[in-house]
């Protein structure tokens, strides 16, 4: 005869907030590197090109910030958040991508 023991409650600890402190890091991160494309492109004053692509970096940028806004309440919300959705995952993906490129672009 089997007994059924009662499964206890999922503790989620501190990974949650270890969660939230890096998506807030990494946009730290993202921030950094839009600012310094900014002033990279505003200290060249080589023409319109590094302006438009430190335009660019700022939009990359803002919607990284979304993506990772909505992470951080996700995760902070619940004991057990959802899993990130597909689109979310690849949106920050590319918009890493992209802010890297436009960096580069800025610099070339």
């Amino acid at each position: 005869m089997t007994a059924t023991t009662p499964v206890p409650a999922r503790d989620p600890g501190l990974q949650p907030e270890r969660t939230r402190l890096a998506w807030r890091r990494t946009t730290l991160s993202c921030t950094v590197v839009a600012v310094l494309a900014a002033k990279q492109a505003v200290q060249d004053g080589a023409g319109v090109a590094p302006v438009i692509a430190a335009a660019l970096c700022v939009l990359v940028w803002l919607g990284f910030l979304g993506v990772a806004h909505r992470r951080i309440q996700a995760v902070g919300g619940t004991a057990r958040p959802a899993p990130m959705p597909v689109g979310a995952a690849l949106t920050a993906a590319a918009c890493t991508i992209a802010l890297a490129g436009f960096a580069v672009a800025i610099v070339v």
